[in-house]
């Protein structure tokens, strides 16, 4: 789960054999315990249903699909989709996670985690440009 800036707020590594709809009750119920002022989530299509209600009663949060366009063929960029997609690229350059390394779901989660530290160091560590002369 991210921030509008495609920052992490709560990660969860889960088995495939549990389906993302319910993997997503495990990173909202996390979620929830670490930021508290949340009131809103967007996602696609494959979280609609039972999970709008739940997130609501567990959560107190609205859920709201974005959902393709009408009459939409192919690829398409849609507004708020592309922020977890961003930050999944961003966390493809670390090498830890391009591939499955890890043997526990534990140190799979510290790895995003890592990642993302190392990502928002990078960014803060930026000197600012000088001034140019005119």
């Amino acid at each position: 789960m991210v921030d509008t800036l495609g920052l992490l707020l709560a990660v969860v590594v889960h088995s495939a054999a549990i389906q993302d709809r319910d993997g997503a009750k495990l990173v909202f119920l996390k979620a929830a315990a670490l930021c508290p002022t949340i009131s809103l989530v967007w996602a696609d299509g494959g979280y609609a249903g039972k999970l709008i209600e739940w997130l609501q009663q567990w959560c107190g949060w609205v859920l709201e699909i974005v959902r393709k366009l009408e009459g939409q063929v192919g690829f398409q960029v849609l507004p708020k989709r592309w922020l977890v997609e961003r930050t999944f690229a961003w966390l493809g350059h670390s090498r830890r996670l391009s591939k499955d390394y890890e043997e526990l779901l534990e140190n799979s989660e510290a790895m995003v985690q890592i990642a993302m530290i190392r990502l928002m160091l990078q960014r803060l560590g930026r000197l600012p440009r000088p001034k140019q002369r005119r």
